[in-house]
């Protein structure tokens, strides 16, 4: 008999993942703003080269929050978008892999190269809970005018100061400070801005 591990939790699955505790995520609830994000992801896909204007709706509806004059080159990936924020006048390049399930935040006049990835998941090291499919998540935050290069990839709970950037291919699995640039796997800062 599997184990019930929320038990003494009253809590939906939605809630228990918003606060970054563990939860299934094969909730059907979870699965609908899945689905959701999906049909929005691909609309999206379809209207940006036929009609910018509506484009911009579809990726509104789709996202927590767009800023002002901030543009999205599809194609996008995303679990439920709704755990995204982008900021005024952020560039975001094809191909952006962005697992919202904690929050996203990208900052204002950001530049985001192609596919880069953005990625809150996280899972259990032991075992059992991992084929009990428990995950978590651990938000990701781009503070304002960061640069991140082709190919970045950002692991859970990162933050990343103002105005730093991130060189092409770098893994961060931890902060990096503002106004520095930072290379490698894992990425570390090579020189102050």
């Amino acid at each position: 008999m599997p184990t019930d591990h929320f038990a003494d939790d009253p809590r939906s699955n939605a809630e228990r993942m918003l606060a970054g505790d563990l939860y299934l995520a094969d909730d059907p609830e979870l699965e609908r703003r899945m689905h959701r994000a999906t049909r929005l992801s691909a609309r999206y896909l379809a209207a940006y080269p036929e009609d910018p204007h509506a484009a911009r709706a579809v990726l509104a509806e789709l996202l927590g929050a767009l800023g002002e004059d901030a543009h999205v080159r599809p194609p996008l990936y995303v679990d439920y978008g709704s755990n995204i924020s982008i900021g005024a006048r952020t560039f975001v390049n094809f191909g952006l892999t962005a697992l919202d399930v904690a929050a996203i935040t990208i900052g204002a006049d950001c530049q985001i190269g192609p596919n880069v990835q953005l990625l809150t998941p996280t899972h259990p090291l032991e075992p059992q809970p991992r084929r009990d499919k428990l995950e978590a998540a651990k938000p990701v935050t781009l503070g304002d005018n960061v640069w991140l290069g082709g190919g970045v990839i950002v692991c859970p709970g990162v933050t990343i100061g103002d105005n730093s950037v991130i060189g092409a291919g770098a893994v961060v699995t931890r902060d990096v400070p503002a106004n520095v640039v930072a290379v490698g796997n894992p990425a570390r800062p090579v020189r102050p801005l």
